[in-house]
């Protein structure tokens, strides 16, 4: 591990046993606002900016959303591979990889059949073949483009943690709405955490991580040093799913 790149981390987190215990791991997702019904009418207004919703996803009702998952993977595509440039396995228009199975859930943010956002979960107890996680595997020295040093202590392996990856929101979501998208989308990873049974989630997220924490309420510590990812400075970071 090169101790260099660590000047950033939180040395209390370094330093103390267990860094899932570390004191200070109590996020509290703030509540959204909840939407206002329409008055009664024979025919309801129609809503000026949409309406914006989120589904988790998994291969066991993924037949219950229409063509939802294929739209999202499409639009995985267009933000990783056609605007970020990434070097990643696509077909059919979409993007995938070995992490895609059916042990991982996708959260979606959608409005009218438009994905605007959304990631990917998947427990860290995974195995697939040679592949368990996405972090755990580039420790391991299986992805050529993560470094193996990503993190400050050994993968955890846990049935209470899992991990997020591809998180976008859609370049054409305008700023005034970027940070309702935002909220959505960590919203609901602390929703669909906890309904995994998970009480931390880990993953790999834009050095400029630390301003959702203020924006979004949000409490978290990073766990790994910053390194470059396809022109994109990212950084390790843990998270406690939201009591909520």
């Amino acid at each position: 591990m090169q101790h260099s790149r660590a000047a950033s981390v939180d040395m209390d987190l370094l330093n103390y046993p267990d860094p899932l215990q570390t004191p200070g791991l109590r996020p509290e997702l703030r509540a959204l606002p909840r939407a206002v019904e329409a008055p009664a009418a024979e025919v309801p207004p129609v809503p000026r900016h949409g309406h914006i919703n989120a589904s988790i996803l998994s291969f066991q009702n993924m037949h219950l959303h229409g063509d939802l998952l294929v739209t999202f993977l499409r639009a995985r595509k267009r933000t990783f591979i056609d605007r970020l440039n990434w070097d990643l396995a696509e077909s059919d228009g979409m993007e995938f990889d070995q992490y895609d199975t059916p042990l991982s859930r996708w959260i979606v943010v959608h409005e009218f059949g438009e994905v605007l956002g959304g990631f990917r979960m998947t427990p860290t107890t995974a195995r697939c073949g040679i592949y368990s996680y996405m972090l755990r595997d580039a420790q391991k020295g299986l992805l050529e483009s993560i470094p193996t040093d990503v993190l400050f202590f050994e993968a955890p392996v846990s049935d209470t943690i899992w991990e997020a990856t591809r998180l976008f929101i859609v370049d054409h979501v305008t700023s005034q709405r970027r940070m309702q998208v935002q909220s959505i989308i960590m919203e609901n990873m602390s929703l669909a955490a906890q309904e995994m049974g998970a009480k931390h989630v880990i993953g790999i997220v834009p050095a400029v991580w630390s301003r959702w924490l203020r924006r979004l309420a949000l409490d978290a510590v990073p766990v790994g040093p910053r390194f470059a990812i396809d022109g994109t400075i990212s950084q390790a970071a843990l998270f406690k799913t939201s009591d909520r």
